[in-house]
């Protein structure tokens, strides 16, 4: 039981990193801690099936691990719509620019 235990108490501070990091729009950390769910959670399935865990106790960590995916979810479509109205800044003001050195070059000619 004291393994089982360990296993909650690493998925439970891999949660609280991937909040910190989700919170912090810390993409790159975000991206190695995900790496990390897959490991965390398997021995908890596991020890689930051999009915060596509460299963409420899963079940909890599960659902909060589920609202973190939904929260980081919208966040990074957020941040890619920021990203895109961006470019499309830059594009626009590129495009005036373009448009104002054509027009400044035809008059001196």
């Amino acid at each position: 039981m004291d393994d089982v235990q360990a296993q909650l108490e690493r998925l439970d501070r891999l949660m609280a990193d991937l909040g910190r990091a989700l919170e912090a729009s810390d993409w790159n950390r975000l991206s190695e801690l995900n790496a990390l769910v897959k490991p965390s959670v398997e021995p908890l399935m596991a020890a689930l099936e051999a009915g060596s865990v509460d299963s409420e106790a899963v079940r909890t960590r599960l659902q909060e691990l589920q609202q973190f995916v939904d929260a980081a979810n919208r966040s990074a479509q957020e941040a890619r719509n920021e990203a895109e109205d961006s470019l499309k800044g830059v594009n626009r003001n590129r495009s005036a620019a373009r448009a104002y050195q054509n027009i400044s070059t035809n008059r001196s000619s």
